[in-house]
């Protein structure tokens, strides 16, 4: 392949695919803002393997959005501040407030916990999938998932009706 078929190969994947890179990554970043640049580093980081990668993509830009979405975490978290009470924010219907809910519970589990959940339950990655995205084992992804689904059923209790409605 040429050079210029290369380029249009990447440039048909970006426009295809980054709105779905962009809610997952927005699902592990919990911002627009920092979706967009976590979307951004890892377009960047796939031009120069392209060739390589350009027959299957996804794999490679989703552990990239993942690794990167830990990484940065990890360099920010000591710029964050606690306050006495969170902001106010205005609720509208109950499945936008469901979502919000989701939301928030999402970005109190820690980045690799979220990384998983996103990739296994939201982009229905299977476990070994989400395990070589995330360049961790099996074991590691189903241990992270247990953990990170029962906190976030702590933070996000089923009401009744939901419980009735499953059984």
């Amino acid at each position: 392949m040429s050079e210029s078929e290369d380029r249009a190969g990447f440039e048909e994947f970006v426009l295809a695919r980054r709105p779905a890179l962009l809610r997952t990554a927005y699902l592990m970043t919990g911002s627009h803002e920092d979706a967009e640049d976590l979307v951004q580093v890892a377009l960047v980081k796939a031009v120069p393997h392209w060739r390589r990668i350009r027959d299957r993509p996804d794999p490679y830009v989703r552990r990239v959005l993942a690794r990167e979405s830990v990484s940065r975490w990890r360099r920010r978290r000591w710029r964050e501040v606690a306050t006495d009470s969170p902001p106010e924010t205005g609720r509208a219907d109950g499945d936008a407030e469901q979502r919000e809910d989701l939301r928030r519970a999402l970005l109190e589990l820690a980045p690799r916990q979220r990384a998983v959940v996103v990739l296994r339950y939201y982009e229905d990655l299977t476990e070994a999938q989400t395990a070589e995205a995330l360049g961790v084992t099996v074991g590691t992804v189903k241990s992270q998932a247990r953990d990170a689904l029962a906190r976030l059923r702590a933070v996000v209790p089923l009401d009744e009706t939901e419980v009735g409605a499953g059984s």
